[in-house]
């Protein structure tokens, strides 16, 4: 079986043949509800590399996701040429050949995948072969749109940005982003022993050495305790204590530096604004609303204190609710629509803040790249929906009904009806004007478009 595609981008040859050189390129290339890379910050196309990857999206465990390694096989940096072979996996052979030919002020992008299936599979050609397809038409969505978002910033020098929870659905995708613009991406990480490039962490018992933050622009801190869960007593102060914590030791330190990084980009939340605002346009100047995360969004921002006080540049991107196919709100959903039982979780008209996971990931390197965006920022699509038009535009990109409202003791069964009332029965409008007035232009503006990438339909 041979899949052969072709696109043409408007960057030059030499632009895109380093973009696809670097640390990053492959994650973000690949759907994260695809697969995932065993070293993400590592990069290169030389002949001979092994890549590893655990198939299926992360929030599944390891035993529960095959391994597949493949090999670049060969690489011709003249001719823009590379092969990668498989070398364990799914497939009798697999063999997928890039080139990349000069077209006037663009690039051709060609690929050629030639698949041999195991014989008892060898029926399903016509399903595989619509769903190599499909993610060949994702990569050159996603080649675009990230090479249009660095092109924002090409006149910059290039960044050193460290960050905190870089293993996490947004950290990942954020560092392969900031990479592949040719950024250095420091990872935090929380073991005594640290790799290259990675500096040790422990906000638990608030150690930090400032002399690992040396020579570091900007510090994008994304730590933070899971909220998707049953809030037991325990678990609230978890989930405080992860996000409080560690910003305020970021902050101090970050405070007590003399020539540290001068900004701190602070992972926020639109539930600040409290779970239902009906008929509200909810902007930054809000004081906030009642409940625990907006108790928690105001003490977490809160504890940035010290380093505004010192002069570093604060950033906080509230998020609204980010759409992957990797995690977060919207995968659970995706086996009942896939089975026709899907439908919306809330009041029909209640309105829904969502973003795309790219898009996401591009609020926060914006945030990091753009000197005077300071405060609060919401990170949420310029078009939020209902809770019914979601549902009926999810459906329709998977061809599936949306006929069947979740009852609500489904959401209180799982989360518990605390958590149940705060993250499924919202009704929130943000407006994204100050994100947009700082210059940051979404690749993801309409809902349908946005669905049908990341879910590469």
């Amino acid at each position: 079986m041979r899949i052969e595609t072709t696109h043409r981008v408007g960057h030059p040859q030499p632009e895109v043949q380093a973009w696809y050189g670097r640390p990053g390129a492959l994650v973000r290339l690949t759907p994260p509800g695809l697969a995932s890379m065993d070293a993400p910050g590592e990069g290169g196309m030389r002949a001979g590399r092994l890549v590893g990857t655990r198939v299926g999206p992360p929030a599944l465990p390891d035993l529960l996701r095959p391994h597949w390694i493949l090999r670049h096989a060969e690489h011709d940096p003249q001719a823009g040429r590379f092969v990668d072979q498989q070398v364990r996996g799914p497939w009798r052979t697999w063999q997928h050949e890039h080139l990349l030919e000069a077209d006037g002020s663009g690039t051709l992008v060609h690929d050629r995948i030639e698949i041999e299936m195991p014989r008892r599979l060898e029926r399903l050609e016509p399903a595989a072969a619509s769903r190599m397809r499909r993610l060949l038409a994702f990569r050159s969505r996603q080649l675009h749109d990230d090479l249009a978002f660095h092109d924002a910033f090409a006149h910059l020098p290039r960044r050193t940005v460290a960050i905190t929870g870089s293993s996490g659905l947004i950290g990942t995708q954020l560092a392969a982003l900031l990479e592949t613009g040719g950024h250095t991406v420091r990872r935090m990480v929380r073991e005594s022993s640290v790799g290259e490039g990675e500096i040790s962490w422990d906000p638990r018992s608030g150690e930090l050495d400032p002399a690992d933050l040396e020579g570091v622009d900007v510090v994008v801190n994304l730590a933070g305790r899971s909220i998707g869960t049953r809030w037991t007593r325990s678990v609230r102060r978890e989930i405080r204590d992860s996000r409080v914590n560690g910003t305020s030791l970021l902050s101090r330190t970050l405070a007590g530096m003399r020539d540290g990084p001068t900004a701190l980009v602070q992972a926020s939340a639109i539930g600040l604004y409290g779970p239902r605002r009906p008929g509200e346009l909810l902007t930054e100047e809000d004081p906030g609303g009642e409940g625990f995360l907006a108790d928690l969004v105001r003490d977490w921002e809160g504890s940035t204190r010290a380093a505004r006080g010192a002069g570093v540049r604060v950033a906080h991107v509230r998020t609204g609710l980010a759409l992957s196919d990797g995690g977060g709100s919207l995968l659970p959903q995706l086996p009942l629509f896939l089975a026709g039982m899907g439908g919306r979780l809330t009041d029909a008209e209640a309105m829904l803040s969502w973003i795309s996971l790219d898009d996401v990931v591009r609020v926060f390197a914006h945030a990091a790249l753009t000197a005077d965006l300071d405060g609060p920022v919401n990170a949420v699509a310029p078009r939020p929906v209902t809770a019914l038009e979601f549902a009926r535009a999810l459906g329709a990109v998977l061809h599936r009904p949306a006929l069947l409202p979740v009852p609500p003791f489904g959401p209180r069964a799982v989360l518990g009806g605390t958590a149940a009332d705060e993250l499924i029965r919202t009704d929130q409008r943000v407006s994204s004007a100050r994100l947009e007035a700082s210059g940051f232009a979404p690749a993801h503006a309409e809902l349908t478009p946005a669905l049908q990438h990341l879910l590469w339909r």
